[in-house]
């Protein structure tokens, strides 16, 4: 296995509607500041992969127009996953791995507002038997929490402490998008927005794009002195459908984590890409993480979820903790498909 390290990553501010810029004009100055600061000249840069999704565009190869913000020349190797960025630094990853990249840009965007989001959600589910019913992303989240509530696994004060402290820790965050201090007992008496999700336990409609540079042990050597180091990176699924399987459990979740060995050695915090806040009790029991573990010291997608980008994010703001010296070693986790149906486990290292 090829050592494989995050050199640099790039943001643009996380806002409830972006309307000035299109997705090439808000990728274009991400993209120059990412390899800028990752110490390859742009025409050294192997691979290029993008995670997106259509429907948030509402039109067919919305992807295609993306890759104008990375520019014409010089003449790159390209891909695309119809997923969240996440997903798309894997196929990177497993590119160096192959030896066919030393090096690769991945990126991801989604302008969330744009449409109704729970509806546009709804298409991922099956056709035949679910997409017909409607049953929207918040309605099924909303069935995953009451399960765990019914099984005594969590409480609705759990669910409000998680979104209470998220974004109270969003606060130190500029890129976040819901900040603030939120008092556990008015969360509570607020009115349900689906039973039994309250708006504090579901994520804000966000938009956003994300760029990161990875590169194999001897370009990134190279390009920095402050690597951060993909230690292991796996990702696994459970049943498309929802109700074949335990929805207070996330198995896919504890075998990817088993897989990257998250459990061989202490960690200095967490990134979890858990848009719902019950769903972060669930990865963190899945990953074995205790009480004592920080949790989303960005905020998390409580603070800002734009689709597409929020699972990169995860990889991305646990690298800007640790070349900030907030810790050497983080668990990111990334989350697609309704009631957290794929996962992907990542550990990271600094130097």
């Amino acid at each position: 296995m090829r050592d494989v390290a995050i050199v640099s990553y790039a943001q643009t501010q996380f806002v409830r509607s972006e309307r000035d810029q299109n997705e090439v004009e808000m990728l274009m100055p991400v993209i120059k500041e990412a390899v800028d600061n990752s110490g390859i000249p742009k025409q050294e840069i192997g691979f290029t992969c993008s995670g997106s999704t259509d429907y948030l565009s509402g039109q067919s190869f919305a992807f295609v127009m993306a890759v104008d913000a990375v520019g014409a020349w010089p003449p790159i190797n390209e891909s695309h996953v119809e997923m969240d960025g996440a997903w798309a630094l894997y196929e990177a990853w497993i590119k160096i791995q192959c030896g066919e990249a030393d090096s690769a840009m991945v990126f991801s965007f989604g302008r969330s507002s744009m449409g109704e989001t729970a509806e546009t959600l709804t298409l991922q589910l099956d056709p035949y038997t679910l997409a017909p019913l409607n049953a929207d992303a918040i309605s099924l989240a909303a069935l995953q929490a009451r399960a765990g509530l019914d099984a005594g696994k969590w409480t609705e004060r759990d669910m409000a402490e998680v979104a209470a402290r998220c974004r109270a820790q969003a606060k130190s965050n500029p890129d976040a998008q819901v900040t603030g201090d939120f008092d556990v007992d008015k969360l509570l008496t607020d009115p349900y927005l689906v039973s039994p999700l309250r708006k504090h336990d579901c994520p804000p409609v966000s938009d956003g794009a994300a760029v990161m540079i990875i590169a194999a042990e001897g370009a990134a050597h190279k390009a920095t002195n402050k690597p951060v180091w993909i230690r292991s990176l796996e990702h696994r699924l459970d049943s498309h459908q929802p109700g074949g399987r335990d929805l207070t459990t996330s198995p896919s979740t504890k075998l990817a984590g088993k897989a990257a060995g998250v459990h061989k050695t202490a960690v200095d915090f967490a990134e979890l890409h858990t848009p719902f806040s019950h769903q972060e009790i669930i990865v963190r029991e899945a990953l074995g993480l205790g009480k004592d573990t920080l949790v989303n010291p960005s905020g998390g997608p409580l603070a800002a979820n734009p689709l597409m980008v929020a699972g990169l994010a995860r990889l991305g703001e646990s690298a800007r903790r640790i070349w900030g010296g907030h810790g050497s070693r983080a668990i990111a986790h990334a989350t697609s498909g309704p009631c957290l149906q794929q996962n992907l486990v990542c550990v990271l290292e600094g130097e």
